[in-house]
């Protein structure tokens, strides 16, 4: 395909991955890895029923449990009827197409965008899809990854391509010091408050700068993944040696002379110096404070120390008073000090082991304030095992919180972890759309560090004053 002589990273993974192009028609995209899970996997299958078809590269789509399931005694049935049935259905369906299942009490089963880098079958250069539309967490070894919808699934299963429109492409430069208290949920949190949830529509975006480049892959994950929480498509950033360590420690990661060969294309995986985007931002580290949203989408958020504005980017005055009047605030509030009910460390945002541990770190030696419920859910077996072996969960004992089995639990409430209406969530999920943690849910999103200040003291709190 001929392009630019100069080109971004992600028009290089595009192009390479174009099976067909016609002007004034979508691409047809090839898929290197198809990962799916019992939601929006059911209904693909079915359709491939009708249609006498078979899953055409069953090798390269692999399944687990995570929407549904309970994070307590997973040996046993599953109490929810809906959610038992879903998860039975995939056990079914993957049984019958010939897919690899990551399924209830299998070592390597968790949340899909957790499992998929933990295990080393995301890698960079890859084309990645599933019917979930945090996907785009992936994106941080250096690939396209973007959610589709069912008959989308339906779509890979069957041909092993997708139907694309190629987006337009977006740089968000950080460079700078990140202050005390400020980890990487607070810097996609600044984002996406500066730009707002959807400034970034349209877009593919490239995250870049000093900043991105010293943050562990953990971190990169998780400003990646809330990368569609601003509208984008996917986001991604360019491999490095932090991506290769990381990689080579992973089980399903090439071996011997296939690493040799796969680190020199892998190298290659970088944004041409003259590279044009359609579009551009750049951030100063120094001017993020850990951060908080108030509102009911994720581009309501400010600092911590901040007050509640009368007006958000992109929003309307309506927007604003109907997303205060559900969350029981005020314009000019101090959000500091509001005293919350449930606090929730987990989901495939901040549920890995570097979230755990820095949880454990700060609350070592602490309890939890009377009457705030705390659940810290891993999100993955091998992220819970981690976390048992290092003695993360006698610390969290000893503080009052607990320590559950690995899911999505409480970042969508699609099973037995509901937060109750009117309640307080300081949650390190993605969305605090009305009723995500459970109906009637009041969310405030964060980082697990403020996440564990807001745990101890029983309200908000700026954790730069306790550390």
């Amino acid at each position: 395909m001929i392009g630019r002589m100069s080109k971004t990273l992600f028009e290089k993974i595009w192009e390479k991955h174009v099976v067909e192009s016609k002007k004034g028609y979508p691409d047809v995209l090839y898929i290197d890895r198809h990962y799916i899970h019992e939601v929006t996997s059911p209904q693909a299958f079915e359709g491939l029923r009708k249609r006498k078809l078979k899953v055409r590269r069953p090798n390269q789509t692999i399944a687990t449990a995570d929407h549904n399931v309970p994070t307590l005694n997973q040996h046993l049935p599953i109490k929810e009827k809906l959610s038992r049935f879903q998860v039975e259905t995939l056990q079914h369906n993957c049984a019958e197409f010939g897919i690899e299942l990551f399924d209830l009490g299998h070592e390597k089963q968790g949340i899909v965008h957790v499992i998929g880098p933990e295990l080393g079958l995301t890698l960079p250069g890859m084309t990645i899809v599933c019917g979930d539309s945090h996907t785009s967490t992936h994106g941080a070894f250096g690939t396209i990854a973007f959610g589709i919808g069912t008959s989308q699934v339906e779509q890979v299963f069957a041909t092993q391509c997708l139907l694309q429109y190629k987006p337009k492409t977006m740089k968000i430069e950080i460079n700078g010091d990140l202050g005390k208290g400020v980890v990487s949920k607070d810097i996609i949190l600044y984002i996406i408050s500066k730009i707002s949830s959807s400034g970034a529509t349209g877009y593919f975006v490239e995250y870049t700068g000093s900043v991105i480049r010293s943050l562990t892959m953990e971190a990169r994950m998780t400003i990646c993944n809330m990368s569609i929480e601003m509208g984008a498509r996917g986001g991604l950033i360019a491999p490095d040696e932090i991506t290769f360590d990381y990689l080579k420690k992973t089980d399903h990661a090439p071996k011997d002379d296939d690493w040799i060969n796969a680190l020199k294309e892998w190298k290659l995986l970088k944004t041409d110096k003259n590279a044009d985007f359609d579009k551009e931002y750049v951030f100063d580290a120094s001017e993020i404070e850990p951060m908080i949203t108030y509102g009911t989408n994720p581009g309501m958020g400010v600092g911590v120390s901040q007050f509640i504005p009368k007006r958000v980017i992109n929003s309307t005055a309506l927007d604003m008073e109907k997303a205060l009047d559900y969350m029981g605030l005020q314009v000019n509030q101090r959000i500091q000090g509001i005293k919350i009910d449930y606090v929730f460390i987990g989901s495939c945002t901040n549920s890995r082991i570097e979230d755990l541990r820095m949880v454990a770190d700060f609350v070592k030696g602490k309890k939890k304030a009377n009457d705030i419920n705390v659940w810290i859910v891993p999100g993955s077996k091998k992220v819970e095992k981690q976390a048992i072996a290092e003695g993360l969960d006698v610390i969290f004992k000893e503080a009052g919180f607990e320590l559950r089995q690995p899911g999505c639990s409480a970042c969508l409430a699609m099973n037995e972890d509901k937060v109750p209406a009117g309640k307080y969530c300081v949650s390190t999920s993605n969305r605090n759309f009305e009723g995500r943690q459970g109906p009637g849910s009041r969310t405030f999103l964060v980082s697990p560090l403020t996440a564990a200040a807001a745990a101890v003291t029983g309200e908000i709190t700026d954790v730069r004053e306790m550390i």
